[in-house]
């Protein structure tokens, strides 16, 4: 069966979460993933808690079915080796800050002069240009400067963390995997490669359109629960009588007045689109009582045959348990080493004439460079003197 990206070949050199999540994803669907990993600075996610043996679970999932060669990218020797890979490898994906790919000889200009077909994808938190090009961030920082954190709140409270990394995952590893893809389109047609430019910052820019329009058009700054999609409307989560919360999306007439006649308050059906700041606080208000007089058990069971956009908000464990979750087959078996399997989140993405391959774990840091060097043409001997020289760690 052949996998939709089975074509790709893809250099890795990123570290923590937003491209190696890219690059994780692209090779489950069938991209041939080489991670470059340095011999003596090791990513930080290997190490980071809970092990699986002596595997880190977050290493093992963003690293399966990628292979890792191990290469000290300061030695002199390194460009030498990542330009025959170039040869079979035509795609780049690195993480690091703007700049620091040039000084060690690796940058989009010099690598395309090696392969002018080559696709060069930078990840980095404020992009390329610009004065913040340089600065350090996470995703935290991103989405407070875009401005997400300035309407997504409590008005008594203010922001919070979010428990996802929207800029992290849905900005810089969702932005390169489109990116990349977009300029292998290109590439098809032109036979060009180019370099694309990701900044987690402004892939959540993106992510805020809405609220910047409403700011570009109308004037409105938003603010905390300020808007139908923030809070400011009954388009919220609410307090069950056991300390849960129940999820209501009722936003479109058909799912309100649904919503209004299984909680018994079909007198609020013409309450509910009216935009009147007081009404709705005082429409969320009464829902507030009416949600905290049942358990959310009892809440579920009232709306489960009801087609008005209302869920629980489950826990982890709770969504897996799922009849959803696991129907949709969103926990697979991974092979590790020793023969067993490790369970880890699916690819999401489904394709009818195939499907994603889970061929292994993340393995450990240069598990095959002598495999992978093998294949480029370098002998036993050759792939020796690499390692007496250090430039293999």
């Amino acid at each position: 069966m052949m996998r939709p990206l089975a074509t790709l070949k893809v250099l890795d050199f990123t570290t923590l979460l937003p491209g190696p999540f890219a690059t994780m994803m692209l090779a489950d669907m069938g991209a041939e993933v080489v991670r470059v990993e340095a011999p003596n600075r090791p990513d930080m996610v290997r190490f980071t808690p809970p092990f699986t043996g002596t595997t880190s679970a977050w290493h093992a999932l963003l690293n399966r079915n990628k292979r890792s060669i191990s290469l000290d990218l300061k030695h002199g020797d390194a460009a030498a080796i990542i330009h025959r890979l170039l040869g079979k490898y035509d795609i780049v994906v690195e993480q690091f800050r703007p700049d620091v790919m040039e000084r060690l000889g690796l940058g989009y200009e010099a690598l395309r002069g090696v392969n002018p077909n080559l696709i060069y994808c930078s990840i980095t938190g404020y992009g390329q240009t610009g004065p913040y090009r340089n600065r350090a961030g996470h995703d935290l920082n991103y989405l407070a400067l875009a401005g997400v954190l300035g309407h997504s709140g409590r008005k008594d409270s203010g922001p919070t963390p979010i428990g996802v990394q929207i800029a992290d995952v849905g900005g810089g590893s969702f932005g390169a995997i489109t990116g990349i893809l977009a300029a292998v389109i290109q590439r098809q047609v032109t036979g060009e490669g180019q370099w694309v430019d990701i900044s987690m910052f402004d892939m959540s820019v993106a992510w805020n359109g809405l609220a910047i329009s409403q700011f570009i058009v109308a004037g409105e700054n938003p603010t905390y629960e300020s808007w139908a999609l923030n809070g400011g409307s009954f388009y919220d989560t609410y307090r069950t009588a056991d300390d849960r919360y129940l999820s209501v999306g009722s936003l479109e007439p058909k799912f309100w007045a649904g919503f209004c006649q299984v909680i018994g308050r079909p007198d609020l059906i013409n309450v509910g689109h009216v935009q009147n700041v007081e009404i709705q606080a005082g429409l969320k208000a009464d829902l507030r009582q009416i949600i905290a007089q049942k358990t959310l058990a009892a809440w579920v069971e009232l709306f489960d045959q009801q087609d008005v956009c209302v869920e629980p908000v489950l826990t982890v464990a709770e969504m897996l348990a799922h009849s959803h979750t696991q129907a949709r087959n969103l926990l697979v078996e991974v092979p590790q080493p020793d023969g067993s399997t490790q369970k880890q989140v699916a690819s999401p993405f489904r394709f009818s004439t195939s499907e994603a391959e889970y061929r292994h774990i993340g393995g450990e840091a240069g598990a095959d460079t002598d495999e992978v060097l093998t294949e480029m043409g370098w002998d036993a001997a050759a792939i020796q003197r690499f390692r007496d020289t250090g430039v293999l760690g």
